[in-house]
């Protein structure tokens, strides 16, 4: 029988997912057996000098460790740990002067004899520097020079080389994040905290408060309770926010109407009403502390499309739900 290149491309197909699934049982289980190994034994002993440090959280490393230990520094930075990555080889040529007797150094070197880390070593060791390392060989020159060792649970690469770092970048990869989130969770940071770090991208625009997006003062569309109809529909076209808040003689927010509420109750008398005849009581308000993510949820569930902002009972600003949309909040 012919082989077809349907058949060619099945098999191709089948090799490709049968080498996918080697790679992920094969990092499954180092991760697997990182829930009970040593490096959990002294999790706590890790955390203690972390969270003690007077100063920075330095991380270092060469190659693919070098790799994973960027991006430890980088989420033990944006939540509320100071941290930076120092590379071994640049550490020699004058970056040790980054670091001060008031760190801690996260070394991480699988073998724990990359020659690379001799300098950065040295220098902690000569100015009583804490060193927590991160390696699958306590008895290395790097385990033996450390404060903490963090071993690694003995596993294969999922190389089928045996030789390209797989397994164990994903185990320190998952043990960075262990002591990120334990950091996170011994602080307490918050999602303020975190928005204060991401004021950029989706995260930013999740994170953003209704004040820094509600329309304010001569942009606020508001009438005294009294005013008729005609003032209403001259304020609510003006202000193109299709709604109008009122407030009474204290300056409370006392009802709203939208364009909504207009059309439904059109008649050929409107024009003679007053606002406080028509409006909406005791709308739903929200506070422009807020987060943005939670007003556009309000909205979604209310089923409005806009929301005055107070401070206590008085008006300071209106949302619309295009200004949520508009800013990435989703």
């Amino acid at each position: 029988m012919a082989i077809t290149v349907e058949d060619g491309i099945n098999k191709k197909s089948l090799a490709d997912r049968a080498s996918a699934n080697r790679t992920l049982d094969t990092e499954l289980e180092a991760i697997s057996r990182l829930r009970d190994s040593v490096a959990l034994t002294n999790l706590t002993a890790a955390l203690d000098l972390m969270q003690s440090a007077p100063g920075r959280i330095i991380v270092t490393g060469m190659g693919k460790s070098g790799h994973i230990g960027n991006k430890i520094a980088a989420s033990l930075a944006s939540t509320g740990s100071p941290s930076f990555f120092v590379h071994p080889a640049e550490a020699s040529h004058g970056d040790l002067g980054m670091i001060t007797e008031d760190d801690v150094v996260i070394a991480i070197s699988n073998s724990g004899e990359s020659r690379e880390l001799v300098d950065i070593i040295n220098y902690c060791k000569r100015f009583d520097i804490k060193i927590i390392a991160i390696t699958k060989n306590a008895e290395s020159s790097l385990g033996k020079a450390a404060t903490i060792v963090l071993e690694l649970p003995k596993y294969e690469e999922a190389c089928p080389l045996g030789l390209a770092p797989t397994s164990s970048t994903t185990a320190t990869l998952v043990l960075g994040d262990i002591l990120t989130v334990g950091l996170i969770e011994r602080k307490g940071f918050s999602k303020e905290d975190f928005n204060l770090r991401h004021p950029g991208g989706k995260l930013g625009s999740i994170l953003k408060r209704v004040g820094d997006l509600m329309h304010t003062g001569q942009d606020m569309p508001i009438l005294d309770e009294n005013s008729n109809m005609q003032a209403v529909l001259l304020e609510m076209t003006s202000k193109c926010l299709g709604c109008v808040g009122f407030i009474n003689s204290k300056g409370d927010l006392t009802g709203m109407l939208t364009d909504g509420d207009l059309r439904r109750c059109l008649s050929s008398s409107i024009l003679e009403e007053k606002a406080i005849n028509l409006m909406t009581k005791n709308p739903k308000t929200v506070t422009k502390d807020m987060i943005s993510a939670e007003a556009l949820r309000i909205m979604h569930d209310k089923k409005i499309t806009n929301m005055f902002v107070l401070e206590g009972t008085k008006p300071v600003g209106v949302i619309h739900i295009h200004d949520l949309l508009n800013n990435g909040v989703a």
